[in-house]
């Protein structure tokens, strides 16, 4: 009774009142290529190992504001000194280490910073600041350019002004934007003449022979006295000091000259980029920047030559017309594991490191390395890696205490080399399985979080086929910048598979660690295909008849550029295609696909109609000369476009007009590879160009991309080939 009494009039209005409600209706099915975005919560980037067993490497001043492209450091020599800082582009800027957040302009000065031009070298007067004197280096426009070597003297030594004079002390042809060298500094008293450090005048293999005609100031150790009491300007604004090897010869002027020069201390350098003396001996230590194979270190000497281009290192390179005693290095390493070009550092004689005080620190611009010499007790050095870093080390120096600093040129930091406790776990795991990138179950698949991805114009890699991931930390998202790169937030893994004949190879993770640094990391296949194991330090091995290289981690962001976005192929333009998706077996466009699982930070700017697309270089389909530009623009873009690491002004991006491109019907700047009348490209003409020749070659000559690849791309030189033969033009 009661529960029919409660049933015809109850809290629910019984049958005559309105239906109670129901679950809300399902929403619409998403139309993409995915239902949902994955939940990633293991394959995120941890923090990153700071360092080796004794040496970390910290931002020394992490509050400064970036200076962009620096070339040198050095402290005031007073008792509360300034740091000075020389920009490749002309300016020399100073800040307050006690107060280091902001800068202020010392001098300004034109220059011509094409190739490897700038301004290069500082040296305060060794009376300074009672004698309120500068000295620098830097290359002004010429035919290409101009090494000029300045005294400045100051209005005001806090701030010059308007009443600052410059006297110009010595100019030098060069012969090209490359190979400038250009470091200077006063000798350890009671010396106190000027030493100025030159390259051989660019281009590759020293084509004018300059490291051994002493006829020509280039490719070789100056030394001017500028403050001896003969020495007047404009008439007179140096002396020749004594005991220069052919100090009784007339002056060298800019050029060729007749006689052998009496500037010249010691000769046979290829680029000595970064040198110093060591003020308890006196010795000049200068790292020489090498060709293809080898950098060295030399321990200057009066009257010493010192081989090139005779001599690569303590390697013969061209012996043609060479003759004579040279002096090999006192340490040498090649250029395997991402090693191209060695920075001169400092005899270390601080206290904070005790294992490193007397011992020549320096360091690696490619890789990033950062090395001390260590005696083998026989009269010669061993290397020692200290840190193996991510940054690109342009110059070190040094403050009052010896302590040692060194200028990262890409992030446009002062960084700091610091004792380290050492012996801590390095996060990135030795076993592909312990990564969180990969399917608990099964290490040969993808971790469930990863959204797959595929790009228009694939780089070259020796043929193997790839797999690509997405590793967006949960709750963040990327976003695209105005060049179309994308900005991925710090946690991110991008992760790459190859595969050759259907075999797991490698796989590499490409991590932007939270501090937000990128770096990059590689795991090598066992033969079961069950587990893969990290590669440190690099390796090659052969398989499938072919010798596949194992990048160094270091190796990795020489490709991964900071101005080309760091995670290459992940562009609006690359990814604007239709992909299958494995999960859900739908094929759709992959950048309405990630917009709709809210993977941006921001809709869409447009349909993908409306979005920059480019073909696949492979596409017979597509216009010959569309598919060459996206493959030069996959396969060398990264490090050919303004602001690039390279000394040679090349663009080429895929949307910069050919006639923009610095390359068409250009003289090539790096060698000719003794192609006949060479042009990087020339309309019309295959066989003459330069890139083609570059792309065409695996002897380390000169071969483009310059790593990671031992078998040329034989259809990508026939495109290249075809599209150059059918030029008219560079327009």
């Amino acid at each position: 009774m009661a529960l029919a009494a409660c049933g015809g009039g109850g809290s629910y209005g019984g049958g005559n009142g309105p239906s109670p409600p129901g679950p809300p209706p399902p929403p619409p099915p998403l139309t993409g290529g995915l239902d949902a975005r994955p939940q990633n919560i293991s394959c995120v980037a941890p923090d990153r190992s700071q360092g080796g067993a004794s040496v970390a490497v910290v931002d020394a001043f992490p509050n400064l504001p970036i200076i962009f492209e620096p070339t040198k450091v050095l402290i005031e020599p007073v008792a509360d000194p300034r740091w000075f800082v020389l920009r490749k582009s002309g300016q020399l800027v100073v800040f307050d280490p006690d107060n280091a957040n902001s800068t202020s302009n010392f001098l300004t000065i034109a220059v011509n910073s094409g190739g490897e031009g700038g301004l290069l070298g500082m040296a305060f007067h060794p009376d300074y600041p009672a004698v309120p004197e500068v000295f620098l280096s830097y290359t002004r426009n010429g035919s290409p350019m101009v090494t000029v070597i300045s005294r400045f003297i100051l209005d005001n030594v806090a701030s010059p002004g308007a009443g600052t004079v410059e006297q110009v002390l010595l100019e030098i042809n060069q012969d090209f934007t490359n190979h400038n060298g250009g470091d200077i500094a006063f000798g350890i008293a009671p010396d106190r003449f000027l030493y100025i450090g030159l390259g051989d005048g660019g281009s590759g293999g020293d084509p004018n022979n300059r490291g051994q005609d002493t006829r020509h100031l280039l490719g070789s150790f100056l030394r001017i006295d500028v403050l001896g009491p003969g020495v007047s300007y404009p008439g007179n604004p140096y002396d020749i000091p004594a005991d220069n090897p052919f100090f009784r010869n007339a002056k060298c002027g800019p050029g060729l000259n007749a006689s052998d020069c009496p500037e010249i201390y010691a000769w046979g350098m290829r680029n000595p980029w970064r040198w110093s003396f060591d003020p308890p001996t006196g010795d000049l230590w200068a790292a020489d920047v090498g060709q293809d194979a080898w950098e060295e270190i030399d321990r200057i000497e009066l009257a010493g030559n010192y081989g090139w281009r005779c001599r690569e290192g303590a390697h013969n390179f061209n012996t043609n017309g060479c003759g004579g005693s040279t002096i090999d290095p006192v340490a040498e390493y090649s250029h395997s594991a991402g090693n191209f070009s060695i920075t001169g550092g400092y005899v270390y004689r601080g206290t904070a490191i005790a294992g490193l005080v007397g011992r020549y620190v320096f360091a690696d611009f490619g890789s990033g390395r950062i090395w001390a010499l260590q005696s083998d007790g026989q009269g010669g050095y061993t290397l020692e890696e200290l840190v193996n870093t991510s940054t690109a080390p342009s110059s070190f120096g040094v403050d009052q205490a010896g302590e040692l600093y060194f200028t990262a040129f890409f992030t446009g930091r002062i960084m700091q080399l610091v004792a380290s406790g050492g012996g801590g776990q390095d996060p990135i795991p030795d076993l592909l399985s312990d990564s969180g990138c990969v399917d608990p179950g099964n290490t040969a698949q993808a971790y469930a979080g990863l959204v797959p991805y595929d790009i228009n114009a694939p780089f070259w890699s020796d043929g193997a086929v790839k797999e690509r991931f997405i590793g967006l930390p949960d709750g963040t998202t990327m976003s695209i910048d105005a060049d179309d790169d994308w900005v991925f937030p710090p946690g991110t893994v991008l992760v790459k598979n190859f595969r050759l004949n259907g075999q797991l190879i490698e796989t590499r993770h490409l991590m932007r660690h939270p501090d937000g640094a990128w770096a990059g990391y590689t795991y090598e296949w066992n033969a079961a295909q069950t587990e893969a194991t990290r590669v440190r330090g690099g390796k090659v091995m052969p398989i499938d008849g072919q010798d596949w290289i194992f990048p160094d981690e270091a190796e990795c962001l020489q490709c991964h550029t900071s101005v080309a976005g760091q995670a290459l192929g992940l562009e609006t333009s690359q990814l604007n295609r239709d992909f299958t998706y494995p999960s859900t077996g739908r094929t759709h466009n992959q950048l309405e696909t990630l917009d709709e699982i809210m993977m941006f930070a921001s809709p869409l700017a447009g349909t993908p109609a409306t979005l920059p697309s480019m073909p696949d270089p492979a596409d017979t389909d597509a216009d010959t000369g569309e598919r060459a530009r996206a493959y030069l623009h996959t396969n060398c873009s990264q490090c050919h476009q303004p602001g690039g690491p390279t000394p040679v002004d090349i663009d080429f991006r895929y949307t910069t007009l050919l006639a923009n491109t610095n390359s068409c019907d250009a003289a090539p700047q790096a060698g000719d590879l003794g192609l006949v009348n060479p042009r990087i490209i020339v309309p019309g003409a295959a066989s003459r160009s330069v890139m083609v020749a570059r792309v065409n070659r695996r002897d380390s000559q000169g071969m483009m991309p310059p790593l990671a690849s031992s078998i040329v791309d034989a259809d990508g030189v026939a495109l290249l080939s075809d599209w150059i033969n059918g030029l008219t033009g560079c327009n």
